[in-house]
């Protein structure tokens, strides 16, 4: 039940940027933030599941490319046994071959952010949709993008919209603040953006989050990690 904001530029020249909060079970080790993939994928710096050798979150400064997956529930009846990680789909992303016909995975939102702007596709078990995302502010989470009836969106979207990143380095200093305002929910709040989602049926807390910034430019990405898994304690991004 990851969490993702983005800001899509009005102009192409500016820089789309994104922040993105993985909610994960704690006791499924992962590597932080590095290039883990260098024979495959020479280039790519990602967030890597080390039990499925995929990403989390991607990104190829070469290609000025980055992608990111978000768990949805799906309708599929596929058994186990013909399903793969869906991790391997957010490296193909970044290697510019998305997500095509029916993916043999659960399902999923991906994110996928270029120099040209940015969309989502959408696996449901069934079809395979994309969204392409228009100029502003939008929310992703484990339904469609900028769902009111998911509880985080309604009540933190506008926050985010209204949280301008600033013009100096470290331009997500406004959202989060916002991601701070909104830990005072308790985290099994279904508003919270910082989860617990046990109480939910589900082994996973908000664990780590990375902001992005990508543009004709290049491609810049930090990472950093929650001191508690589901609770704030501050953020350092570097």
């Amino acid at each position: 039940m990851c969490t993702v904001v983005i800001r899509v530029p009005e102009s192409p020249d500016d820089a789309t940027r994104l922040l993105a909060i993985r909610d994960e079970d704690p006791e499924r080790p992962w590597n932080p933030l590095g290039p883990w993939w260098p024979e495959a994928h020479d280039g790519v710096v990602g967030v890597r599941d080390v039990r499925a050798g995929g990403a989390w979150l991607a990104a190829d400064p070469g290609s000025r490319r980055l992608a990111v997956l978000l768990n949805r529930a799906d309708a599929s009846s596929r058994p186990e046994s013909e399903l793969v990680s869906r991790g391997g789909i957010v490296l193909d992303a970044v290697a510019g071959r998305s997500p095509a016909g029916e993916p043999p995975t659960h399902g999923f939102n991906l994110v996928e952010v270029d120099s040209f702007g940015a969309r989502v596709l959408t696996w449901d078990g069934e079809n395979l949709r994309t969204t392409e995302l228009a100029p502003g502010t939008h929310m992703i989470a484990h339904d469609d993008v900028d769902d009111a009836g998911t509880p985080r969106i309604a009540r933190w979207l506008g926050d985010f919209r209204a949280a301008q990143p600033t013009a100096d380095r470290a331009w997500w200093m406004p959202w989060v603040e916002v991601l701070r305002r909104s830990a005072e929910l308790e985290p099994t709040d279904d508003r919270a953006i910082i989860r617990d989602n046990r109480p939910h049926g589900y082994p996973t807390l908000s664990l780590l989050a990375c902001v992005a910034s990508v543009s004709a430019d290049g491609v810049d990405v930090h990472y950093g990690e929650l001191a508690e898994p589901g609770h704030w304690g501050g953020l350092h991004l570097a």
